[in-house]
C-alpha cells in the first residue's frame, strides 16, 4: 500500500504518520513510499489505541521537560516553620496549579491558604532538586509581627502559672470521609441524635461534646466530613491529644480518609483506627487493613503499631472496646496533659456567630486554668469583653470551665474568629493592659472586612460578584475558600462582602449598586448559607429584580456558583489553517461558484473547509471548499505537493496565481 494512501485513510499528515509509528512499535523508513498491506491493515484496525498510545508517550515527554526545567530554574529556598501553599509556590517560583499536582502526587491534600511544616515542604522542595533551609519568622505580636496563633498557644500553655497542677481529660478529634458514620459515633456515646439536626445529615459546623468512661472524662470533637472543610477539620486536630480515625468497611480508605491520615501525620498525632458499619453485609475489614497499610498506617495484627477497633455505630457493637483503647492510647502521653487548674483561662474558639438574642457568641475549648462567668477576656492580646454566661456541651449555663472543656460563651464586644486564641483576666485592672478594639459599627456588627484582590483588574477578565451571609463564621471561613477554586480562565469568583445573620435589604441594596456599576459581562449574586431572608427582603428584592439563593447544604451552593461560571462563560470562535494551495487554471465560472485546478503549497486541504482569497497578498474574499478530486476520483483531503481539482463556493472572481489559505472555524 502507498504511504500516502495509508496517511489518507487514517486523516493524518504523512509527515507526522512517519514520526508516530517507531514511536508505537512500527519500525518503518524515514522515507518509506510503500508499506505492506498486512501491516497496513493492522494500523488501520488499531490505529485508535495507537495514537492514544502516542499521545501517551508525548505527553510523559512533555512532563519531564517541565520537571526538568523546574528543578533547573529555582536551586535554594529558605522556608519557616509553617508556610502556606500559595507562598510555597510563590518562594519556588512555581505555577500554583503546578505545586497542588505535587502535593496531591505525594498524599497531600490542602487547599491553597492551607499551611504545611517545614519538614514537608522541604521534602517536596528536595524532590524537585531545590535545597531548603529553615529561616525565623516569629515576631512578637505586641510589635505587629507574623508570629501564629498556635505558636502564641504554645508559649502560653508552657507557662505552667496558678498552681493545683494535674491531669485534664484527654481531648478526642474523630475525623474520616464523608458519610463514614463519625457523627452517629458520637451520636452512640453521648446518646444524643445531632446528625438529624444536620442538613442532608453532614455535619456542618465543628462541634465539641463530652463523655463518661469507666468514670473518666473525654471530650470529642466531631470536625465535618465535606472535603470543603479541610481548614476547620485541620484546625481540630491541632487542639487534640488523640484521634479518632472512621473509615467505612463497606467503603474502604476514600480520598478525605487519606487527607485525615496526612493532617494526624503532620501534627504527630496519636490515634485509633474505628471500623465502622461492621453491622452491614458488604463489611470487608481485611480489605480496609490492606488499603490503610498502602498509606503507612499498618495495624498491630499485622504487624504494625496502629490500634484497630471493628465497631457499628449503628447498633453500638465495640464501642465501649473503642473507648477503653482510646483511653490507654491517651495515657501513653499522660504527662503532656498536665497543666495549672489554679491559673487564669487560655482555651481557642473553635465556633463563632451571632446569635439572634445573645449577640457575638463562640465556642471555647479551655486548655488551661479555669474560666469563671465575670472574667474579662482577650484574644490575641485585644480586649474582647466580659463574660455575661457560660453554657456546657449540654446547653446548661454553669459558672467555671476547666481544662479539656467546651464552653459557649457570651459577652463578645466582637466576633472571634474559628482558631483564635483567648486569654482571660479576672480583675478589671486587667482590662487597662489590653488594647482596645475600636469598632466602626458598635458591638455585635455583622459586616467584616474582606481582603481586596492583588493587582491591577484586567478589563479581559469577568467577575462572579458574591454577596455572602451565613450562620456562623466557620462557614463563612470555608465558603469563602472553596469559591476561591470556582474559577475558569478568565471569569473570577469576587467576594464583595461576608456578613453573619439573616439576608437584609441593605445587602440587596448592595448587590443593586454593584449591578449598576459592573461592566456588561459580569454577574453578580446574593447568597445565604443556613440564614432566611424575612418576606418583606424578598418582596423587596423581587421589586429590585434581585434573585436571593439560600442553601443548607455547601454541596449546593458551589454546584450553584460552578453553573453561573459556565452560564459565564462564552465559546470563543478560532480561525485554525490546515493548508494552502496555488491556483493554476480556472476552468469554469458561474455565478457563486468556480471550478479550478490547484497545487497543495502547504499542509492538508479537506473537503468542506472554508478559504480566504489572497491575490498579491491581500485578502480579495472567501469561500467555502466544497469538492476535492484527485486523479480524476472524488476525495475528501489532499496533500502537500499534490495537484487536485477543486469546486469553490464563492462570490469572488478566481484568477489564475491566487493563493487560497485552507482554514477550519473551532469553539474554544
Amino acid at each position: 500500500m502507498n504511504f500516502t494512501e495509508l496517511a489518507r485513510k487514517l486523516n493524518i499528515n504523512p509527515n507526522e504518520l512517519r514520526r508516530i509509528l517507531p514511536l508505537v512499535g512500527f519500525d518503518i523508513g524515514a522515507k518509506a513510499i510503500k508499506i505492506d498491506k498486512r501491516i497496513a491493515n493492522r494500523i488501520i484496525q488499531n490505529w485508535k489505541s495507537l495514537f492514544n498510545q502516542y499521545k501517551r508517550i508525548m505527553e510523559e515527554e512533555r512532563r519531564l521537560a517541565e520537571e526538568e526545567a523546574i528543578k533547573t530554574e529555582v536551586k535554594e529556598v529558605e522556608l519557616p516553620a509553617l508556610i502556606t501553599v500559595r507562598d510555597f509556590a510563590s518562594r519556588l517560583k512555581l505555577p500554583i496549579n503546578r505545586l497542588m499536582e505535587i502535593l496531591m502526587k505525594n498524599g497531600i491534600f490542602v487547599s491553597l491558604n492551607e499551611k504545611i511544616d517545614y519538614e514537608t515542604a522541604a521534602i517536596i522542595a528536595m524532590d524537585l532538586g531545590i535545597e531548603a533551609s529553615k529561616c525565623e519568622e516569629t515576631a512578637a505580636f505586641a510589635n505587629g509581627g507574623d508570629i501564629t496563633r498556635s505558636e502564641h498557644l504554645h508559649e502560653l500553655l508552657k507557662q505552667q502559672d496558678g498552681g493545683d497542677i494535674k491531669e485534664r481529660p484527654p481531648v478526642a478529634v474523630v475525623m474520616g470521609h464523608v458519610d463514614h458514620g463519625k457523627t452517629k459515633l458520637l451520636d452512640y456515646i453521648r446518646k444524643t441524635n445531632v446528625i438529624d439536626k444536620e442538613a442532608g445529615g453532614i455535619t456542618q459546623h465543628i462541634g465539641a461534646y463530652q463523655a463518661k468512661k469507666n468514670g473518666r472524662l473525654i471530650t470529642f470533637i466531631d470536625t465535618p466530613g465535606h472535603e470543603a472543610f479541610t481548614a476547620m477539620r485541620s484546625r481540630g486536630a491541632k487542639i487534640a491529644d488523640i484521634a479518632i480515625l472512621v473509615v467505612a468497611a463497606d467503603d474502604g480508605v476514600k480520598p478525605q480518609t487519606v487527607e485525615a491520615i496526612k493532617i494526624i501525620e503532620q501534627v504527630k498525632l496519636p490515634f485509633v483506627v474505628a471500623v465502622n458499619k461492621m453491622d452491614k453485609k458488604e463489611a470487608n475489614i481485611d480489605k480496609v487493613k490492606q488499603e490503610l497499610s498502602s498509606h503507612n498506617v499498618v495495624v498491630e495484627d499485622w504487624g504494625g503499631k496502629a490500634v484497630c477497633a471493628p465497631i457499628s455505630a449503628k447498633d453500638g457493637t465495640g464501642v465501649s472496646e473503642l473507648l477503653d483503647m482510646l483511653l490507654l492510647s491517651a495515657d501513653m502521653e499522660k504527662e503532656k496533659r498536665k497543666v495549672g487548674y489554679g491559673g487564669e483561662a487560655v482555651g481557642t474558639i473553635i465556633e463563632s456567630h451571632i446569635d439572634k438574642g445573645e449577640g457575638p457568641v463562640a465556642t471555647v475549648l479551655i486548655q488551661k486554668g479555669t474560666l469563671k462567668k465575670g472574667d474579662f477576656i482577650s484574644i490575641n492580646k485585644q480586649f474582647f469583653g466580659k463574660i455575661r454566661f457560660m453554657k456546657n456541651c449540654a446547653g446548661k449555663e454553669t459558672d467555671q470551665a476547666v481544662p479539656s472543656a467546651p464552653v459557649k460563651i457570651s459577652g463578645f464586644k466582637n466576633l472571634a474568629q474559628v482558631g483564635d486564641v483567648m486569654e482571660a483576666a479576672a480583675e478589671k485592672a486587667q482590662k487597662g493592659k489590653i488594647k482596645k478594639i475600636r469598632m466602626a459599627g458598635g458591638a455585635g456588627k455583622e459586616q467584616f472586612a474582606v481582603k481586596e484582590s492583588e493587582g491591577e483588574e484586567s478589563d479581559d477578565i469577568q467577575f462572579l460578584n458574591i454577596i455572602l451571609k451565613t450562620d456562623v463564621l466557620g462557614s463563612t471561613e470555608v465558603i469563602s475558600e472553596s469559591l476561591e477554586k470556582v474559577e475558569a480562565g478568565d471569569i473570577k469568583i469576587k467576594i464583595i462582602n461576608r456578613g453573619l445573620g439573616n439576608i437584609t435589604e441593605a445587602d440587596v441594596m448592595q448587590v443593586e449598586a454593584i449591578i449598576n456599576n459592573q461592566k456588561e459581562s459580569d454577574e453578580t449574586m446574593l447568597i445565604g448559607f443556613n440564614v432566611k431572608a424575612p418576606q418583606s427582603v424578598d418582596i423587596f428584592a423581587k421589586e429590585k429584580n434581585i434573585k436571593i439563593k439560600i442553601y443548607t447544604i455547601i454541596y449546593d451552593l458551589l454546584n450553584q456558583a460552578r453553573d453561573a461560571i459556565k452560564a459565564m462563560t462564552k465559546a470563543k470562535i478560532v480561525k485554525k489553517e490546515i493548508g494552502r494551495i496555488s491556483v493554476l487554471e480556472v476552468f469554469r465560472t458561474e455565478k457563486g461558484k468556480s471550478i479550478i485546478g490547484g497545487k497543495v503549497l502547504d499542509g492538508t486541504v479537506k473537503k468542506g473547509a472554508k478559504i480566504e482569497i489572497l491575490r498579491n497578498k491581500e485578502k480579495v474574499g472567501e469561500g467555502d471548499l466544497a469538492g476535492l478530486q484527485s486523479a480524476k476520483q472524488e476525495v475528501l483531503s489532499v496533500e502537500k505537493d499534490s495537484e487536485c481539482g477543486i469546486l469553490l463556493q464563492c462570490k469572488t472572481a478566481i484568477e489564475k496565481g491566487d493563493k487560497l489559505i485552507v482554514y477550519q472555524e473551532e469553539e474554544e
